[in-house]
C-alpha cells in the first residue's frame, strides 16, 4: 500500500501518473473509446483495446498507443457474453499484466418509439451497454482488490438522466449504469478502488451519425455552450477520474454535455 500511495504522490514512473498501469477501455476500435485510450496512454497507462468487429479500427488504435511509447494489445471479445469477458481478462493480463483501470464504454442504439420496440430490441441494448459493464467490472474488481487500487470509469449518457423519445432502451441502460456504478463505488471503496461515471451529451461519433438533422438542432437548442461536444472532450474528464488526482471522488456522474443537465 505504501508504494501505492509514493507512486501517486510522485506521479508514476518518470513523471507520468499513470505509469505502470494496465487500462482496459471496452468498444475502443474508434470514436470515443479510441480518444480514451489514448488519453490514458498520454498519462503513462498501457492499453487493452477491445473490440468486437471492427479489427482494422482496433488494429489503428493499438498502433497509436504504441507511437506514444505505451505497451498495447488488441483483443476481440463481446463483452456482454461472460465467457468471453473472462477471456478477455485473461488474455490481458498474461500480454500485459492485472487491469488497474476500467473504462466501460462499449455501446449501442436501436431507437423506436416505445410502441414499436421488441422486446428483443429492448433487450439487446441492454446487454450491450449494461450486462457487458457489470460482467466487466466483476472480472476487473479481482485484481483491483488484490492490489488494493483501481479506477473505473463507465460511459452512461444523459438521457439515463433526461430520459429521451424513442430511446426507451437506451436510457433505461444508461440510467442503471449510473445505479451500477453507485454500487460499485460503495462495495469496494474500502480497497480503495473508485467508479464514477460520464454523462456525454450530443458527442458526433459514427454512433450518432444517423441522427437526423431535426435531432441535432434541437440538441443545439438546448446546449448552454451552443456547440457539440468532442470525443476528447469527454475522455478529458475519463482520464482524469482514472488519475490519482482523482482519488477522493467515486460514486458520482459528471455530465459532458455543455450544460443541459445543469441544475
Amino acid at each position: 500500500m505504501a508504494d501505492e500511495q509514493q507512486q501517486a504522490a510522485t506521479g508514476g514512473e518518470g513523471g507520468l501518473p499513470l505509469a505502470g498501469r494496465v487500462a482496459l477501455v471496452t468498444g475502443s476500435s474508434r470514436g470515443l473509446g479510441r480518444a480514451t485510450a489514448l488519453r490514458l496512454a498520454r498519462l503513462g497507462a498501457d492499453i487493452v483495446v477491445n473490440y468486437r468487429g471492427d479489427e482494422q479500427g482496433a488494429s489503428e488504435t493499438r498502433a497509436q498507443v504504441e507511437a506514444l511509447g505505451r505497451r498495447a494489445v488488441s483483443l476481440r471479445a463481446d463483452v456482454s457474453n461472460e465467457d468471453d469477458v473472462s477471456d478477455l481478462f485473461k488474455r490481458a493480463e498474461a500480454e500485459l499484466g492485472a487491469v488497474a483501470i476500467l473504462v466501460n464504454n462499449a455501446g449501442t442504439t436501436n431507437d423506436r418509439l416505445m410502441l414499436q420496440m421488441k422486446l428483443e430490441d429492448f433487450e439487446a441494448v441492454l446487454r450491450t451497454n449494461l450486462t457487458s459493464a457489470f460482467l466487466c467490472t466483476r472480472a476487473a474488481v479481482r485484481s483491483m482488490m488484490k492490489a488494493r487500487w483501481g479506477r473505473i470509469v463507465n460511459v452512461s449518457s444523459i438521457s439515463g438522466i433526461m430520459g429521451q423519445v424513442g430511446q426507451a432502451n437506451y436510457a433505461a441502460s444508461k440510467a442503471a449504469l449510473i445505479a451500477l456504478t453507485k454500487s460499485t463505488a460503495r462495495e469496494f471503496a474500502s480497497r480503495n478502488i473508485t467508479a464514477n461515471s460520464v454523462a456525454p451529451g450530443f458527442i458526433p461519433t459514427e454512433l450518432t451519425s444517423k441522427v437526423s438533422q431535426e435531432f441535432r438542432d434541437y440538441y443545439m437548442n438546448i446546449t448552454p455552450l451552443k456547440r457539440f461536444g468532442t470525443a476528447d472532450d469527454v475522455a478529458a474528464t475519463i482520464a482524469f477520474l482514472c488519475s490519482p488526482d482523482a482519488g477522493y471522488i467515486t460514486g458520482q456522474t459528471i455530465a459532458v454535455d455543455g450544460g443541459i443537465c445543469m441544475q
